[in-house]
This record gives structure tokens, C-alpha cells and sequence, in this order.
């Protein structure tokens, strides 16, 4: 068997310049790549009949977020909570989350304010501007 080794964390998105705009003007991250891929053999990879892409990739500390927005795009789905299963977030870590808390745009949904948990861990999540959750830790 082949040895894997992760490349990326995909996020779908309805709006890339909005997300994109989240990812990094909120959340701080560079965007290192942007470009479209379209064509027969990427629509029979992802099985969307006559599918292009956009993408977006951010880098996150080593840890590459891919956004991509498809045409044709699907309906909207309702907003997942963390306990639905197949529900997926992805997390990022600060130095200071009350700071990173209290930072954050008035227009960013937020599920709480920082709190520590039992096993001593300090998180929030908040949703990007598509609904997906986005996990903030303190390390």
C-alpha cells in the first residue's frame, strides 16, 4: 500500500471572494494559489457533469485550505451542528484566544465566546460566511 501524507483541507464554497475574504482578511492567512480547472476528465473526477472550479489555496502554518466554488453549483445545504454525523470543521490554533474573540468582525457568527474545557483546552467556533464551522483553539 502507498504511504499518504495529507496535502490539503477543502471547503466548498457558494462565493469565493467572500470566503476567501474570510479565510484571509479575518482569520489572517496567505493566499498562495489561485486558479480554475474545468474539462472532461476534472467534471468525471468530482462526478459533476460539466464541472469547473475555481480555487483559492491558503496556507494556515503549513496546513494548506483549499476554498473552491463549482459551477454548476448545488443547492445550499442547511448549517451542520458538530454533532450531526458527517459533520466537519476545520480547527486553527492562536496564542491568545480572548484576543482573537475579541478581534473578530460583528458580522462573524459565533457558537460562544472562549471557554475552557474539561481537559484544560480553550475553544470557540465561529462559521465562515457559508456556514461551515471553523474550530479556534488556544495553544
Amino acid at each position: 500500500m502507498t504511504d499518504l501524507s495529507a496535502h490539503h483541507v477543502g471547503i466548498t464554497v457558494a462565493d469565493l471572494d467572500r470566503a476567501v475574504d474570510f479565510y484571509a482578511g479575518t482569520l489572517g492567512l496567505d493566499v498562495v494559489a489561485e486558479f480554475s480547472v474545468s474539462g472532461d476528465a476534472f467534471a468525471d473526477a468530482v462526478a459533476v457533469p460539466g464541472a469547473t472550479g475555481s480555487f483559492t489555496h491558503l496556507d494556515a502554518d503549513g496546513v494548506r485550505v483549499e476554498l473552491v466554488e463549482y459551477d454548476p453549483a448545488a443547492d445550499a445545504r442547511a448549517d451542520a451542528a458538530l454533532n450531526e454525523p458527517g459533520a466537519v470543521h476545520v480547527g486553527f490554533a492562536v496564542d491568545d484566544l480572548d484576543a482573537f474573540h475579541a478581534g473578530l468582525d460583528d458580522d462573524v457568527v459565533t457558537l460562544s465566546a472562549p471557554r475552557t474545557t474539561e481537559s484544560g483546552t480553550r475553544i470557540c467556533f465561529v462559521r465562515d460566511p457559508e456556514g461551515n464551522l471553523v474550530e479556534v483553539l488556544e495553544t
